[in-house]
């Protein structure tokens, strides 16, 4: 396992880092008991960094990572969770304001079981006003920092242009990293476009689902997915192709996405634990740089634009 610095906070991470988001049955249903193993496999294996959210789950996600992590040293693990984002009884729900943003941070070391936050997010601010998160949300969370209740700030957004205008109108050194997905994959790479830029204000970047929600992998996409079907259909073939290398594309998924140490860290998500385990094992092996190329040729570079962006 490789690890690189997160902008300037001086947090140092593993390359590859464990999204809790499948612990909240966001994706199926799970068995309690693997989830938590899961957790623990992904510790043994050297991944030191877990990002989770109240959202995740409509807060099922951060309590079943309390659980796992009753167990493991504190010292072991960097945690991250999120605040903006919300849900009960099936339904979703958007609070971003200063004093819902507090009480959430409170409320998610409480469901976690710890005392500190290592880093705190603004949750995918596209659903919130732009200027609140500036004027408000993040304020808050500057106050949290400097009270030493967590560690530092971060926003997270799909919209990498959203997260630049926000960098943009708040002072130096509020937010200390981005959380952006599906932007640095095999079938899109637009991340790369926004490095210097993030560079420059010393902010760390982190990187999430290599394999584009299910684009890059052989169960293939959920009904609610975004691409467009060409896009669809050229990774069904990239899918097909790596099989016949015999080697798996969510093996090539996860290499090329934690191979960039411009990138602090990429996030998967499994309540599996043996999926973790294959995950951590592919990072530590050699990437094939032909396979890459000739599975980029299949999507072809007009597949390859931003289909998120739409």
């Amino acid at each position: 396992m490789k690890y690189n610095k997160i902008g300037k906070t001086g947090m140092v991470v593993s390359s590859l880092s464990f999204g809790a988001s499948s612990l909240g049955g966001v994706f199926r249903d799970i068995n309690q008991a693997s989830a938590i193993k899961a957790v623990e496999t992904a510790i043994e294996g050297g991944m030191n960094f877990i990002d989770v959210s109240p959202y995740y789950g409509h807060y099922k996600a951060e309590t079943v990572l309390g659980k796992a992590l009753k167990g493991i040293d504190r010292s072991k693990y960097y945690l991250s969770t999120k605040v903006g984002r919300y849900g009960k009884d099936g339904v979703n729900t958007w609070d971003y304001s200063a004093k819902r943003a507090t009480e959430s941070v409170f409320e998610s070391m409480e469901r976690i079981g710890v005392d500190y936050i290592d880093l705190i997010n603004v949750h995918d601010i596209e659903f919130a006003d732009l200027n609140q998160v500036v004027n408000e949300t993040l304020p808050a969370l500057v106050e949290l920092r400097e009270k030493g209740v967590v560690g530092h700030v971060g926003i997270t957004d799909l919209q990498l242009e959203n997260l630049k205008w926000v960098i943009d109108r708040v002072p130096e050194g509020t937010v200390e990293s981005v959380l952006n997905f599906c932007h640095y994959t095999l079938n899109d790479d637009k991340l790369l476009d926004f490095l210097d830029y993030f560079e420059q204000h010393g902010i760390g970047v982190i990187n999430a689902s290599p394999l584009s929600m299910g684009l890059l992998s052989n169960r293939g996409v959920p009904d609610w997915h975004p691409a467009p079907k060409s896009l669809v259909d050229a990774c069904r073939k990239a899918v097909e192709h790596c099989n016949a290398k015999g080697y798996p594309i969510e093996k090539l998924a996860i290499q090329f996405s934690t191979g960039n140490p411009r990138i602090a860290t990429t996030l998967f998500s499994s309540a599996n634990p043996d999926n973790v385990a294959n995950n951590i094992a592919f990072v530590d092996e050699p990437i094939d740089m032909t396979l890459v190329e000739e599975v980029r040729d299949i999507i072809g570079n007009q597949q390859r634009v931003s289909w998120a962006n739409s």
